[in-house]
């Protein structure tokens, strides 16, 4: 049975087999997997793991050297960013402008391609809920590998509704019918017939790419098919902010691009 981790702000406190995510005071985050008796070390010296065990989260503790760390659950974008990875993952930003754009919510049957390193699978997860469903393709083995281990763990086991198929997607892609259809891909202009084929009347494609030339290729094969429509894309840029008192103002460096979102929705065969 899959049991799900406990969740930030979880009212138990931190106890074996917990994720938490230690901070120290220069921000720097360390995610560990609390068991009796261990013990974690970094430059400011060790902690030992029975000295958080049975403590409320959001504790603060000392190291063997003296460093303040602060202790957490860690959140859905602190996993995304932390966990092993193969291929690169798509970060917080793109997860949230993707479950937005193409409007993917609970009851959602979602065809992802590719799997990645689990992370935007996990995303797509827990937007569809126990009642939707999240069908995955991976072309590279060691690539679903770790992205099958990290949504197991994510999730404390096997999702009931998550399928991982190791191989082409182009192969099963038509004979997959779903509500949205998330791509990941080099070249997902390749895709658009075996995509049309897939997604009902009136759902959404969504395509994660890079470079300009990319989204220019995707553009132009949707225009030239009559059973798209409605295409744009766009891009998310963040910026955060320093507030110390009176002095306020935007950090030196932000997030800036990372991938153009093209979304396009599925028309009727009239």
């Amino acid at each position: 049975m899959t049991v799900p981790p406990r969740h930030p702000g979880h009212p138990d406190p931190f106890s074996p087999g917990d994720k938490v995510l230690l901070y120290d005071r220069k921000g720097r985050r360390y995610l560990l997997t609390l068991a009796p008796g261990a013990e974690f070390h970094f430059h400011g010296g060790a902690v030992a793991h029975d000295d958080i065990l049975g403590r409320p989260e959001g504790s603060s503790l000392r190291s063997a050297k003296g460093a303040t760390l602060l202790a957490v659950r860690p959140t859905a974008a602190d996993w995304t960013v932390k966990a092993p990875r193969g291929a690169q993952v798509v970060y917080p930003k793109d997860q949230a402008m993707i479950l937005g754009l193409a409007d993917i919510g609970p009851g959602v049957t979602v065809v992802e391609a590719g799997a990645g390193s689990g992370a935007l699978s996990s995303a797509l997860l827990r937007a569809v809920g126990p009642t939707g469903r999240v069908i995955s393709f991976e072309l590279r083995p060691e690539h679903a590998a770790v992205a099958q281990r990290n949504v197991h763990e994510r999730f404390g086991g096997p999702p009931d509704n998550w399928d991982l198929h190791i191989g082409d997607v182009g192969e099963r892609l038509g004979a997959t019918p779903c509500d949205r259809l998330v791509l990941d891909l080099v070249d997902p202009w390749e895709l658009l017939g075996p995509a049309a084929e897939a997604l009902r009347p009136g759902g959404i494609l969504i395509s994660y790419t890079p470079t300009v030339p990319q989204i220019m290729r995707l553009h132009e094969g949707l225009a030239a098919d009559a059973r798209w429509g409605m295409a744009q894309t766009t891009e998310t840029m963040v910026r955060g902010w320093h507030v110390d008192g009176l002095a306020v103002r935007p950090d030196h460096r932000m997030v800036a691009h990372t991938a153009f979102l093209t979304t396009a929705r599925r028309l009727s065969p009239e």
